[in-house]
């Protein structure tokens, strides 16, 4: 059961009249490598040193396929979606992202729950877990717009409730993603070390922020001193590639001006032990597409092929 206690106390304040920097109050791996581990220690050591990881060939080209398929199935019929479900590019009608992707497809909630990603994220968090939000992202060629640096645990904890540093989000590539069509970039070794935001949380900010985030971002200088403390990096890969990274490593990307488009599966994976709470910087929480705020059970992990 969630300690309550331990789950009102917030160890991460942020949304502060004048940003600060704290120190990580968790661990990121919660246990120690074993043999037993779905990672290899050179793995499980990166992850925890740089918060984050890059997986590849773990699907067939069977299962690529099929998921390939699905994603197009899905963005051509996003019209046919709940409303609130999808988000278009800030200056179009093309569809950014699309939530609650587990509910839309039967392919998706499965590759959700699949041994080789939700398995290794198991591992690293030693506990069940739930899906905190799910989302298919999608970058179009020529017009796809950036996603601005920031560290998710901040929204999480500021306008979810998220109390712990206890969650990891999985990245599916659904396209090729080369250094060229805005792939994810990373801060490496920043997941230790929590920027807290400056500026109150205006209401309903989820209504502007998940086309383009300003409140609980660090300032240009913080980022500027992040990037010179820990360098930036970028996951690339073919399709079919997994990038794991820590709820608090930060991150963005870039806009995408090449004729690929970019796109990808994302999966939010929290401890069960780390159930949100009341938001801890916002006057009430954001809408149940973006925060699982009632999980029935764990999410049941299944081994074998998607198809």
């Amino acid at each position: 059961m969630l300690d309550t206690k331990t789950a009102n106390r917030d160890d991460y304040p942020t949304r502060l009249t004048t940003e600060r920097w704290l120190e990580r109050q968790d661990p990121v791996t919660w246990q120690e490598w074993s043999e037993n581990a779905r990672l290899s220690r050179e793995e499980f050591e990166f992850f925890d040193r740089n918060g984050y990881l890059v997986l590849r060939d773990l699907f067939s080209s069977d299962e690529i396929a099929s998921l390939r398929d699905e994603s197009a199935r899905l963005r051509t019929g996003g019209r046919n979606l709940p409303a609130e479900d999808v988000i278009t590019e800030p200056n179009s009608d093309e569809v950014r992202t699309i939530f609650r992707l587990d509910g839309h497809s039967a392919l998706f909630d499965r590759l959700s729950r699949d041994k080789r990603v939700a398995g290794r994220v198991r591992y690293l968090l030693d506990d069940d877990l739930y899906l905190h939000q799910s989302r298919l992202n999608y970058k179009p060629g020529f017009t796809g717009k950036e996603f601005y640096w920031h560290s998710d645990f901040e929204t999480w904890h500021a306008e979810d409730g998220m109390p712990r540093m206890r969650a990891i989000s999985a990245s599916i590539l659904l396209t090729d993603n080369s250094a060229l069509n805005g792939p994810l970039m990373l801060m490496p070794g920043s997941h230790r070390s929590f920027v807290a935001c400056e500026g109150a949380t205006p209401e309903n900010n989820h209504a502007t922020s998940l086309k383009k985030q300003e409140v609980g971002v660090p300032k240009p200088e913080s980022l500027a001193r992040l990037a010179e403390q820990f360098g930036i990096d970028y996951a690339s890969g073919p399709t079919g590639t997994v990038i794991l990274f820590d709820c608090n490593t930060i991150h963005g990307s870039n806009g995408n001006i090449t004729p690929f488009p970019r796109s990808n599966a994302f999966f939010v994976y929290n401890a069960w032990s780390n159930r949100v709470t009341e938001p801890f910087a916002a006057a009430k929480p954001r809408p149940a597409f973006l925060s699982e705020r009632d999980p029935q059970a764990p999410i049941a992990i299944e081994d074998g092929s998607l198809v």
